[in-house]
């Protein structure tokens, strides 16, 4: 069995001299990594220390950060999927205020999660320069010239990661390279627009010198460079360029790819990617690793979801990031077991918003898309092995959060011991082995049927969403179809037993509706592919904006359009769902497609950072 790269508690004991690199700092608020940097670790083995400290920072998360985990973490779960429809922030409204303001478009630069956030991707930036930086020290001959254009890619790689981190958030960014010194001269690198190019440049030049495969799962190869590329292309809306990378015979990622451990790319069962004892299989292009159990008092586990527990399920708290009605009713389907992409809206999922945990709830049955229940948790279906979800009884404020929960980043209780324990000594099992897909191979199939449908190939696009389908629904042996051998939860209580379904599910292939119906038919459908099939993953929210016309993208304003739909209908609920935070929200075109740059880095930098427009 391979190793897997430990991301932050291997790193070598004399990269404590650097601690002051390493700390949270403003990005650029730091004396010239050279100064600090003493020759004995100018060697193979400090390029290596170095190195690893630039992948520590691939989850978003380092110690002694400022701020708290979940605001930074690269899940990017309340920037990508809270702020874009797929769930409701949680817990009450004045819990976490400045996620509350994010929630209801109404953050400015002065929201204390947005500078915490840009502080961690030019932290990774930083350190994905002091490798580049060490390399050019290293006189000692310890260091092969393969070995240094290795360590080079590997640099390049994580410095597009995490520039792209930003970049997704804000558009305009500045770009950091290794020639910029951390000195009171240099606060005043601008953002003078889109620095996509650049990623790619970093991207590209990664993909070309890294091995296909790597000794530790969690370092990037070849074809996960290649993927980001295409991924950032898709951003600067150079279709027929990541068309070509993720597609091409000889070299493109799809035909081609293999993960880390030199599996190729493929479809397994939907319900192992997001299970912590099943990570790192095939559909991995990148996964940001974490652990627990390895003496790091949980502070390697995913801690970027630490809220993000039924309140009173499983970890027993927090309450955070609960699905919104929008989100579950997107999983409607028709008797072909095709989404209802125009008309899912028109009423809801039976559900059990207002009544309560004595009250006797029954599950409607509806038509759905099988995938819905490995996306959220709803009352009267099996949670996992955690027995029949008790609905109210685990979410912590229904009128404000809604009756649904998170499920994607829940462990197993049969594995709970092996893959959760304490984080930093007060969340209960709620720092876990449950790492991030960054980008899975369906992400990849997906990205392909979108080019596909801006070049006009619509038969290619259709194959692209009937192989991430044609997953779905494959029933055998890991839907909950029925509850066979079911034996958990309370047998007094449970609305579903042993002989009843859980669920009604049918998934449908397309057959030719996109050319039957066209380029903007088809386009429709491979977006809401995407929100069916990495719902609640954190990329929602960077889907809309990059499909937006404001930002350059193929679909009007899908993302007014989308999000305001979501508010209204969420609102017509009526008084059983009465979030004070939805109530006021409301998104402003040509100003929310982005964030605001944090006015504490645009003060810091001298007033070479220019606000984003309508902030």
């Amino acid at each position: 069995m391979k190793k897997s790269l430990k991301l932050k508690v291997l790193i070598p004991a004399t990269l404590v001299l650097l601690g002051g690199s390493y700390s949270c700092k403003k990005y650029l608020d730091q004396a010239p990594i050279s100064a600090l940097i003493p020759e004995v670790i100018a060697t193979r083995t400090g390029v290596d220390g170095i190195l690893i400290g630039a992948y520590s920072l691939v989850d978003g998360v380092f110690q002694g950060q400022a701020g708290s985990p979940w605001e930074t973490g690269t899940d990017n779960w309340v920037y990508g999927s809270v702020v874009a429809g797929d769930a409701f922030k949680g817990s009450n409204p004045g819990d976490q205020p400045a996620a509350a303001n994010l929630e209801a478009f109404s953050a400015t630069g002065a929201n204390d999660y947005l500078d915490h956030k840009w502080r961690v991707c030019y932290a990774g930036v930083q350190r994905a320069n002091d490798v580049l930086r060490l390399l050019a020290q290293v006189k000692d001959g310890s260091i092969t010239a393969d070995q240094t254009k290795q360590y080079i890619a590997e640099a390049r790689f994580l410095r597009g990661f995490y520039h792209l981190e930003a970049a997704k958030l804000w558009k305009n960014v500045p770009y950091i390279d290794e020639t910029i010194t951390y000195t009171a001269n240099n606060y005043n690198v601008p953002n003078d627009g889109p620095i996509w190019g650049k990623i790619i440049d970093d991207f590209k030049a990664a993909a070309a010198d890294l091995p296909e495969t790597q000794q530790q799962i969690g370092r990037a190869n070849k074809w996960a460079a290649l993927a980001f590329e295409a991924k950032t292309l898709m951003f600067d809306h150079k279709y027929a360029d990541a068309y070509k990378i993720l597609t091409d015979p000889t070299t493109g990622v799809i035909p081609n790819g293999k993960t880390s451990s030199g599996a190729k790319y493929a479809l397994g069962k939907f319900a192992n990617n997001f299970n912590p004892s099943t990570k790192n299989g095939p559909e991995g292009v990148f996964v940001v690793q974490t652990s627990v159990k390895d003496g790091a008092n949980g502070l390697n586990g995913n801690a970027g979801q630490v809220l993000n527990f039924p309140s009173g399920g499983p970890a027993g708290c927090c309450g955070f990031f609960q699905p919104t009605f929008d989100f579950v009713n997107s999983f409607k389907v028709d008797a072909n077991g095709l989404p209802l992409i125009d008309t899912y809206q028109n009423d809801y999922i039976t559900n059990d918003q207002g009544v309560t945990a004595e009250q006797i709830f029954t599950p409607g049955d509806e038509l759905l898309d099988a995938r819905l229940d490995w996306s959220v948790g709803r009352r009267g279906i099996p949670y996992l092995d955690w027995g029949i979800c008790p609905g109210a009884a685990w979410a912590r404020d229904q009128p404000n959060g809604g009756p649904y929960l998170p499920i994607k980043n829940v462990y197993y209780k049969a594995a709970q011991s092996t893959t959760s324990e304490s984080y930093d000594g007060w969340a209960a099992n709620q720092a876990t082995s449950n790492s991030y897909n960054a980008i899975r191979y369906a992400d990849v199939l997906l990205w392909a049927a979108e080019c596909a449908v801006e070049a006009n190939q619509l038969a290619a696009a259709e194959g692209y969403v009937n192989q991430v389908r044609a997953r779905a629904a494959d029933q055998s042996g890991w839907v909950k179809g029925k509850l066979t051998g079911y034996t958990g939860g309370d047998a007094t209580k449970p609305i579903v037993d042993n002989s009843q379904f859980a669920a009604n599910y049918k998934v449908g292939l397309y057959t030719g509706q996109f050319a039957l119906n066209g380029q903007a038919y088809a386009r429709k459908a491979v977006y809401f592919e995407r929100k069916l099939e990495l719902g609640m993953e954190g990329h929602r929210f960077f889907d809309l904006s990059r499909w937006d016309a404001v930002n350059g993208g193929p679909a009007g304003n899908i993302m007014s359009t989308e999000i305001e739909k979501f508010l209204k209908n969420t609102r017509d609920f009526g008084d059983k769902f009465t979030s004070a935070v939805i109530k006021v929200a409301k998104f402003t075109s040509n100003k929310n497609e982005l964030y605001p740059i944090p006015q504490n880095q645009i003060d810091i930098s001298n007033g070479s950072l220019k606000q984003n427009k309508g902030y």
